[in-house]
């Protein structure tokens, strides 16, 4: 689950954590990296244990209707579609997310009134109603595909959930857009076939991602005179020091990439910061740090000091000005 893409994000956000600190301890700066990756992973886990936690809400209020119905003498009972749910009782027995809860001791209990109101939320929703107004049995790809579309436009919608989860841990509200993502992934892939063996993404993909990881982190932070050097060269009529920080971070951690890495192409390279950039420094980010890596990444080639390629560029950008 912790994919490439999360790592360069974890990256920076902990670099430019280094040097706000004013830390020069590498060791425990690299242990506080792979701590906020696992608590990105235990992110992913808590997240799909609130779809269970939801139908238990859900079932206590049938319970409690049903009881009415019962007590009323009511002919129409209330109807146990949404909790009889094949995909969410298949989440509910995986070894892996009852093993993470086990461990872990993280649930929703805590949180009961927050899980009553989304559940509220969901249930006022067209998904939901639409869904209770059908008379025939859901297959198991229908009832999967309605907590897809509960949990893609409810839950990652909901901005109590943000700022619950931000309360949790410091970590949780900057990787919850990736790690939604990941949920989503998680829920087209189950199969029925698979009972409570269905595998979750793992934590990594495989060592080398790990390893690009630490890699990645000890030479942004080693090789920082060197890549500030060559982001100064690149200033025209601007002083290094005037540069954002955020921005100056990114630009750091992109060229330990190009640099340290040669598999890795420059236009992947370039792309992913320039993300970065769009969502975690100034408006103009996106657009500076590209140009900036261009220009670097061109005149390293030129000096026979990258081996790597770019393909030419239209309208060389003018932002490295800025």
């Amino acid at each position: 689950m912790i994919n490439r893409e999360l790592i360069r994000l974890k990256v920076v956000q902990l670099s430019y954590a280094y040097y706000q600190n004013g830390s020069n301890k590498l060791d425990s700066a690299e242990k506080e990296l792979f701590f906020s990756m696992s608590k990105a992973y235990d992110l992913y886990l808590y997240m799909l244990e609130l779809m269970v936690d939801i139908t238990r809400m859900a079932e206590r209020a049938y319970m409690t209707a049903s009881q009415r119905a019962a007590r009323l003498g009511e002919e129409d009972t209330p109807s146990a579609r949404f909790i009889n749910n094949q995909f969410i009782a298949q989440l509910r027995v995986n070894h892996q997310l009852n093993d993470f809860v086990e461990n872990q001791k993280k649930t929703w209990a805590d949180d009961e009134e927050f899980v009553r109101r989304l559940f509220k939320r969901i249930t006022e929703s067209d998904i939901y109603q639409e869904w209770m107004q059908e008379t025939k049995a859901p297959t198991y790809d229908e009832d999967r595909e309605l907590w897809r579309r509960i949990y893609k436009n409810i839950i990652v919608e909901d901005e109590e959930l943000d700022q619950l989860l931000e309360e949790k841990s410091l970590y949780w509200n900057d990787d919850r857009f990736i790690v939604d993502t990941f949920v989503l992934k998680s829920i087209k892939r189950f199969e029925k076939k698979n009972g409570a063996n269905q595998e979750l993404l793992p934590e990594y993909r495989d060592e080398e991602d790990k390893e690009f990881a630490r890699r990645l982190f000890r030479a942004s932070l080693l090789g920082t005179d060197h890549y500030r050097m060559l982001i100064s060269h690149s200033l025209l009529n601007w002083d290094l020091e005037r540069v954002a920080f955020m921005d100056l971070i990114i630009l750091q951690t992109a060229l330990a990439e190009m640099l340290t890495f040669p598999q890795i192409p420059l236009t992947v390279t370039i792309n992913e910061y320039v993300d970065i950039a769009k969502y975690y420094s100034t408006p103009r980010s996106g657009s500076y740090i590209n140009g900036m890596l261009d220009a670097i990444a061109r005149r390293l080639i030129e000096e026979g000091k990258l081996k790597k390629t770019l393909p030419q560029m239209e309208n060389p950008s003018e932002e490295t000005q800025q």
